[in-house]
């Protein structure tokens, strides 16, 4: 292989990826942090050693809770991180605990390291645990309808704790914007002020407030037929049930042609006898394996459809033996070159960076490229730790299938039945419950905020609008209207300006001088001598208005405009009956009679006093309303947000 150059080697990231640090947090994974108080004190001998026993201690209490449990992916592990080359995702430079688990669909293997990690808050008093997920704080997001109003994700960082079995979120009065270690000293010696309220607690304990039983429950039993080789391994090792679901769920065209051949755990072939067993699964793992079409190799021996049971047993079991062939396979090969998924996130990162210099993939650049690359990953450190990771399970195998075994070793067992699965097919009342469970916390919180909207507007207004009817002023609608229209508008939305008092800058001359422009522009299609008088020929005036049309001279530019542009328009509007629609000003609103017409109005268009403006919003507003019919619409939606309500129809029900 060639050897890395110098100036392909400067292309390559930094070591620092190779730490295994990313800028954004793998899918499906929650991550913890432990944080003892004697690091804290930088002063403190032998950090690393008390850190060490901690570690030790720590794993020994929560074993007996996690020994029977299946994981779906990888089990509740701690690991030691201390500086100067912290490998934990919180980059802190506190020594430290840390570890990860990677839940996939099984999010009862989220909450369950939730439980754990709060038993071990109360087992070992001196801690602080910071927990999250991708989402982030999502234990902030479980009891998002019981906190405090400032709390928001922007915030969030460095607040939330789990100490002494409650959880604890700094509060922002005490530190605005604080730092990891900052929070840390604030818990040890201000802890009682950080404590979550009642109704926060509850809401996130409550989540684990079954467990360990629920993860207990969460195991489902079944039996299948697979052959002996299969059998030998899930008898010594029943945990590796949790990878082969995993490789076959998770196959590709790649694997599915190691499963064709069926190489390691079907020596025999179609002539190879199956034995029954039972095997221990997580019932995410169970449904993955069910539910999920499947055609047996041609290699299988697959026993007839005639007796269901039997087909059934073996269809399961012929999954599983494929996800351990896929499974081995796969991980054998990546051992060997020390890839997986690290080395396709290595590779991505040097795709991002350019490395590749936009050549195409196969070109003889390319691979020179791509050589050069593989070669500096196999001499990084990162490389001799995933051979490791993924040829663990491999060797293991191998291990376990070197021991004599036969298909006698497997016959005349008593097998336990499978477990009822009924819960597969029948999970829509569960689901309803949580649901309706939610619904009713969304209820309460909006009643709960409502009640306090309502007691701020009283302390404003004096009297509550929907208590008192007879306050209920309609100059309110137009006051509101005017000082809505006055705001600063943007590609956002109307908001209040910044300041007040600053008045809107409106360069009237320019603004004459453009429509100057565009009237003149649409003055020449029709006829140039309209052009001087700076008029459009498209506006058609009466005779009687001619004579007063001088040309403007100076500031009178926009009157004028203004004027011609309204006598234009009332003159379209004389032969429709839209102005007896407008309410004139010192005149009653008419009435209608039942055909809907209105009454001593049919002189209106004759009538040209001014319209009034407030009297027309006010009753628009209103008829809008009582078209409702107490529905939502968009005058109560409009005027409820410029914090104006309509009282109650008094008629309604008689």
């Amino acid at each position: 292989m060639a050897a890395t150059s110098a100036a392909d080697e400067s292309a390559l990231p930094s070591s620092s990826f190779l730490s295994l640090k990313s800028t954004r947090l793998p899918d499906d994974t929650v991550f913890y942090a432990i944080f003892p108080d004697f690091v804290l004190n930088p002063t403190t001998p032998n950090n690393l050693s008390s850190l060490q026993s901690l570690h030790l201690q720590i794993i020994q209490s929560v074993s007996p809770l996690t020994t029977d449990y299946l994981w779906q992916h990888e089990p509740f592990t701690l690991f030691l991180s201390s500086a100067p080359k912290p490998s934990c995702v919180c980059s802190s430079d506190l020594p430290h605990l840390h570890g990860k688990v990677r839940f996939g669909d099984n999010l009862d293997d989220e909450w369950f390291t939730v439980f754990l990690l709060f038993q071990i808050s109360l087992h070992f008093p001196s801690l602080s645990i910071r927990v999250w997920d991708t989402d982030g704080e999502f234990l902030l997001i479980e009891a998002a309808f019981h906190l405090p109003r400032w709390v928001n994700p922007d915030n969030s960082l460095n607040r939330v704790f789990i100490r002494r079995g409650d959880l604890h979120i700094v509060p922002r009065n005490r530190l605005p914007r604080p730092c990891l270690a900052d929070s840390l000293n604030f818990l040890v010696n201000c802890g009682g002020e950080s404590r979550a309220s009642e109704s926060v607690q509850q809401a996130v304990k409550k989540r684990i407030s079954e467990y360990p039983d629920r993860a207990r429950r969460n195991m489902h039993r079944v039996r299948v037929r697979v052959p002996v080789s299969v059998a030998q391994v899930l008898k010594h090792e029943p945990c590796l049930i949790s990878l082969a679901v995993e490789g076959f769920y998770d196959r590709d065209i790649d694997t599915m042609k190691f499963a064709a051949t069926m190489e390691k755990f079907l020596g025999g072939g179609k002539d190879e006898e199956l034995v029954c067993v039972s095997v221990k699964m997580s019932r995410a793992m169970y449904a993955q394996l069910v539910q999920q079409t499947f055609q047996a190799p041609k290699c299988y021996p697959m026993p007839s459809r005639s007796d269901s049971s039997e087909y059934v047993e073996a269809e399961l079991g012929m999954k599983i033996a494929c996800g351990f062939e896929m499974m081995y396979q796969q991980r054998k090969r990546d051992g060997v070159e020390g890839k997986g998924s690290t080395w396709e996130a290595f590779k991505q990162t040097l795709e991002r960076s350019g490395y590749f210099q936009g050549l195409l993939p196969g070109s003889k650049e390319y691979q020179r490229l791509m050589q050069n690359a593989e070669e500096y990953y196999r001499n990084s450190s990162l490389y001799s730790r995933v051979s490791d990771l993924m040829s663990a399970p491999v060797r293991r195998i191998d291990e376990v299938l070197a021991l004599p075994h036969s298909v006698d070793d497997f016959k005349g067992q008593e097998v336990p039945p499978s477990d009822d699965d009924s819960w597969l097919y029948s999970g829509e009342e569960e689901l309803n419950s949580v649901l309706l469970e939610r619904q009713k916390e969304m209820e309460l919180y909006d009643l709960k905020h409502k009640r306090k909207g309502k007691g701020k507007e009283q302390q404003d207004a004096g009297l509550s609008s929907s208590s008192n009817a007879n306050e209920f002023d309609p100059g309110d609608i137009a006051k509101s209207m005017q000082a809505f229209v006055q705001k600063v508008s943007s590609y956002k939305g109307a908001e209040a300006p910044q300041n007040m008092n600053k008045e809107v800058d409106l360069d009237v001359d320019q603004f004459i001088r453009d429509m100057e422009s565009i009237m003149k522009h649409q003055g020449v299609k029709d006829d140039d001598s309209d052009v001087e008088e700076g008029f459009s020929s498209d506006l058609d005036f009466d005779d009687s208005d001619e004579s007063d049309m001088a040309e403007p001279v100076n500031g009178d530019v926009g009157e004028t405009f203004m004027h011609s542009y309204s006598d234009a328009m009332n003159e379209e509007l004389k032969a429709t009956t839209l102005g007896r629609s407008f309410v004139r000003a010192n005149e009653q609103i008419p009435k209608k009679d039942e055909q809907g017409t209105s009454n001593g109005t049919e002189d209106m268009d004759e009538d040209f006093s001014p319209v009034d403006v407030d009297v027309n919003l006010v009753t628009s507003f209103l008829d809008s309303f009582s078209s409702q019919q107490g529905l939502p619409g968009p005058a109560s939606n409009l005027l409820g947000l410029m914090g104006v309500q309509f009282p109650q129809d008094g008629k309604k029900g008689k």
